[in-house]
């Protein structure tokens, strides 16, 4: 059952301004996209299938949960203040309070950023009394991180 009462007021007022108590104007559609055209060099123009190139790549794939992991990695390492606290913690271990100072960050954007990286197990603490020291959790970390650091520096090259 339809109440009209039930409605936003500037709801109401557009279906009653066009004469229609119980329908809205259709929503205005966004313009559709067609996707680009790949060019002639990125596809094969024969259709043709190595199946033991197929059979070498498929028992090479990680389990589909492995993938899912790193593509978690991934997207909490690709937030710039994450890897800004990744970055820091490669040259010195250091409690919230510091990297909060060393990247003009308040205490608790600190914390919520460490805790998604502590979550994967990219960075650890220690506790000394009551201040807890952030570390990267172990070298793969900063593996990751250079390896990330020398692609992009050597795609922003003249």
């Amino acid at each position: 059952m339809y109440l009209e009462s039930a409605m936003p007021a500037r709801t109401m007022t557009a279906s009653r301004r066009l004469g229609h108590p119980h329908r809205l104007p259709p929503a205005p559609r966004a313009p559709a996209i067609a996707p680009a055209a790949p060019a002639a060099e990125d596809v094969c123009e024969a259709r043709c299938i190595d199946q033991d190139r197929v059979e070498r790549a498929h028992a090479a794939m990680p389990e589909a949960d492995t993938v899912g992991a790193l593509a978690e990695t991934f997207r909490v390492l690709g937030d710039p203040t994450r890897l800004r606290i990744v970055r820091a913690l490669m040259a010195e271990e250091l409690c919230v309070c510091d990297l909060g100072v060393l990247l003009g960050l308040s205490q608790p954007t600190v914390s919520h950023s460490l805790r998604a990286l502590r979550q994967l197990r990219l960075v650890r603490y220690r506790k000394v009394g009551k201040i807890a020291y952030y570390s990267l959790d172990d070298d793969h970390v900063r593996q990751i991180v250079d390896t990330g650091f020398v692609h992009v520096g050597e795609s922003v090259r003249p």
